[in-house]
């Protein structure tokens, strides 16, 4: 009967570390940072496609603020993970 419940737990358990590791690889990044806090990705007058073959965002809109910039990562919300 103990075997039944060790089994089970370990279904569980891998189960809930596939579902972790499929939403890390998941894991999005996005453009939308506020202005004061973009992380510079190009030097001053590089173009938007220079920017994006590097795998940064290009917004010229604000002025005084880095043009081109790495994007962020979207925090996954924490009820996605695992009770274990």
């Amino acid at each position: 009967h103990a075997t039944m419940e060790h089994r089970v737990i370990y279904v569980l358990v891998l189960v809930c570390a596939l579902t972790l590791s499929s939403l890390a690889q998941g894991q999005q990044e996005t453009c939308t940072v506020a202005p004061h806090h973009r992380d510079n990705c190009g030097s001053p007058g590089i173009t938007p496609s220079q920017c994006k073959d590097k795998g940064c965002c290009f917004d010229n809109t604000v002025r005084g603020v880095p043009w081109c910039y790495y994007p962020v990562a979207v925090d996954n919300p924490p009820e996605e993970e695992c009770p274990f």
